[in-house]
């Protein structure tokens, strides 16, 4: 029993550490982060070495297929060390620039609006529908900021006829040129010969600016060595993991770990970087690094680096200020996730990159080579591969080790790994969904990072797809039918060995670890296979609301209700008392701040006990009604953000996907 607990010790420790301390602990304080972070590399440095002296060094000098294997899983070990080194020393520290900008802002605007910069708001487009641009456009022009101070440029690499129309009827200019050159940075450099504003604004095509965006944003270029300051993306539709696993009201959006977290602590250590869209750049700044470089698909980030050779850096201030579109499918998805990891790639190749680049100094340059793009896939597959191939052939990735080993040395370093992430990430983390959307985009990102190591350059610039709406169910064969076979070939090692005359195992000490280690793999690849089949989502968002307005139905009688959820096309109202409304009657909906609606019934509920009356109506808006919408709808009132994890709700929706209707439907 004695020894049992001994070796229970160490994980132990680490559950102990957490709970009397860390989960007590502020966690957006740098000391708190700085000795929680230390203690798991602490845990994870005990690991490595038990591990490399232990379970490496000792397996003889063979050359057999099992002594390759050890190595190589233990060398796929070493870049997840490093990577995880690396997130470690980035969340270390914390900052927080609010209060910094509300103080700046304050006393930045008390001036005479007649000594403020001129801005330029550049909205680089090349094939977005109508639908899309017109929110970006409505909302730059409600930009709260001096209108002679304010110009708003659609550069159309498309170069179409009714978006010319629409700019001159809303009075922005509408930029073309002759080719596409260089893509999205050849389109935003043709953008900085005709403007001549002191800071250019970048909104993609999807994106709206909230009307206090520069607001914000602007004072920090006091300080003359900010080249850009960048805000979050925060979406208004769901992207394809929340909507394809049921999650769409409770799991947070996937950049929010990025953005919410990793990046304000990046910012603290001063190696924050441009994510191009919701940023704001220095024209001074751009013009001394030669325009926006075009080297790499990821203009964005190479812009950041550039700007670092020439002294200028990159803040970061973690405020809503915008909201866009997410990826709306899996292609969309993959060629938005594709792009960015060949184009961090690619830095690693260029003459401003962060290995070649001049005046980065150590720190920077490790901070900005794209280690997680390199070695997290291939992190996940071996993983996923670790059980199948000891089931299969009785090679264990360990040499020389038994079940106690890995319960004193492994199991406290995942525990740690877990606790930190449950108390650093609170609402954008939880292991079984996270880890499934990491599989499911691995038989996809994997081969793109091979490609991109292999041949870097010659893949042109691809756009996101945006505005399709992705109407109707698709299916991603390729990553299904590979995660499929992955857990055929699992589940089948299992019950292979469990027949004794089958066996291939024999009775070793590690196959009660790679036992479980299997089922937990197959668990995981079933969650994630369910991403791969697409629900069908509507063209238009609807926002959460909870808005008072006054109703006039048949017969000019009036109703008082509260309108619950609304888009550009409909909404919902609800009512304490039966309005004793039909399907396809008129009505008419007041609601302050709104234009008045024009409405049809769609549908109605059924009356059930304690719960309120609910009517769904459509209308059309057009003009300034419909800019009126935009701007109400789209510019600071609302937001889709999910702040709690709900983890009951979450694993029930992911049953129903996979056991439910919804499941069926897909």
């Amino acid at each position: 029993m004695v020894q049992y607990y001994l070796v229970l010790a160490p994980t132990l420790l680490v559950a102990a550490f957490f709970f009397i301390f860390t989960l007590n602990w502020p966690r957006n304080k740098t000391w708190t982060r700085a000795v929680t972070c230390t203690f798991v590399l602490a845990i994870a440095v005990r690991y490595l070495w038990w591990r490399f002296t232990a379970t490496v060094l000792p397996h003889p000098l063979d050359y057999s297929f099992s002594f390759f294997w050890t190595w190589f899983v233990f060398c796929v070990e070493l870049g997840a060390f490093a990577d995880i080194l690396i997130f470690l020393v980035t969340m270390g520290r914390y900052v927080d620039r609010s209060t910094e900008a509300d103080r700046m802002e304050r006393d930045y605007f008390a001036q005479d609006p007649a000594s403020l910069p001129t801005v330029d708001v550049f909205i680089p487009t090349y094939n977005e529908p109508l639908d899309v641009l017109e929110r970006t456009i409505i909302g730059a022009l409600a930009l709260d900021y001096p209108k002679d101070k304010l110009t708003i440029y659609v550069l159309d690499d498309k170069r179409r006829g009714w978006l010319r129309e629409y700019c001159q009827e809303k009075g922005v200019i509408h930029v073309t040129r002759p080719d596409n050159s260089h893509a999205k940075a050849g389109n935003m450099n043709n953008g900085l010969k005709v403007s001549r504003g002191d800071y250019i604004a970048i909104f993609d095509a999807d994106f709206v600016p909230y009307r206090n965006f520069l607001r914000r944003t602007v004072p920090f270029f006091q300080d003359p060595t900010i080249g850009i300051v960048q805000t979050p993306q925060h979406f208004f539709n769901k992207d394809p993991v929340q909507s394809n696993l049921s999650l769409e009201k409770v799991w947070p959006d996937e950049q929010r770990l990025f953005f919410d977290e990793m990046a304000a602590s990046r910012d603290a250590w001063n190696v924050s970087f441009c994510c191009g869209s919701c940023s704001i750049a220095r024209r001074a700044a751009v013009e001394v690094i030669g325009g926006f470089p075009h080297d790499s698909i990821t203009e964005d980030l190479l812009t950041t680096l550039s700007m670092l050779n020439k002294g200028y850096k990159t803040r970061y201030l973690n405020e809503r200020l915008s909201m866009g579109l997410a990826a709306e499918n899996l292609k969309g998805y993959f060629v938005q996730r594709g792009r960015w990891c060949r184009g961090g790639i690619q830095t690693i190749y260029l003459h401003n990159g962060p290995l070649r680049g001049p005046g980065l100094n150590l720190f920077q340059r490790i901070m900005f080579i794209p280690l997680s793009w390199l070695v997290q896939y291939t992190v996940r597959l071996v993983i996923l591969l670790v059980p199948a191939v000891y089931l299969w052939t009785g090679t264990a990735p360990l040499f020389f080790t038994g079940t106690e080993d890995i319960i004193y040395y492994q199991v406290p370093v995942l525990a740690a790994y877990f606790l930190l992430m449950g108390w650093l990430t609170p609402t954008r983390y939880l292991p079984l969904v996270s880890s499934a959307v990491g599989a499911f985009a691995t038989f996809r990102m994997l081969p793109v990072v091979i490609s991109s190591l292999v041949k870097p350059f010659g893949v042109p610039f691809k756009v996101t797809p945006k505005g399709s709406g992705n109407e109707d169910s698709e299916f991603d064969a390729y990553t299904f039918f590979s995660i499929a076979i992955l857990i055929a070939v699992t589940a089948l090692g299992l019950i292979v060995n469990i027949v004794p005359e089958w066996s291939r195992i024999g009775e070793g000490e590690f196959s009660v670890v790679s036992a479980y280690w299997a089922v937990i793999n197959i668990v995981v690849l079933m969650v994630a296979a369910l991403i791969c089949f697409e629900k069908p989502r509507p063209l238009s968002e609807s926002f959460a609301t909870d808005e008072a307005a006054h109703i006039v139905g048949p017969g000019a009688r009036y109703h008082a209700a509260r309108i619950v959820s609304l888009s550009l096309e409909s909404g919902i109202a609800e009512f304490e008392f039966d309005p004793k409304f039909s399907l396809g009657q008129t009505i008419t909906v007041k609601t302050e701040g709104f234009p008045l609606l024009h409405c049809t019934i769609e549908k109605v509920s059924e009356i059930l006990a304690n719960r309120p009356y609910t009517v769904k109506f459509i209308f059309k808006v057009s003009g300034r009604d419909r800019d009126r919408m935009i701007v109400e709808l789209y510019t600071g009132r609302y937001s889709q953000d999910i702040h709690d994890l709900d983890k009951s709700a979450i694993v029930g929706g992911v049953w129903s996907r996979m056991f439910g209707k919804s499941a069926q439907t897909a």
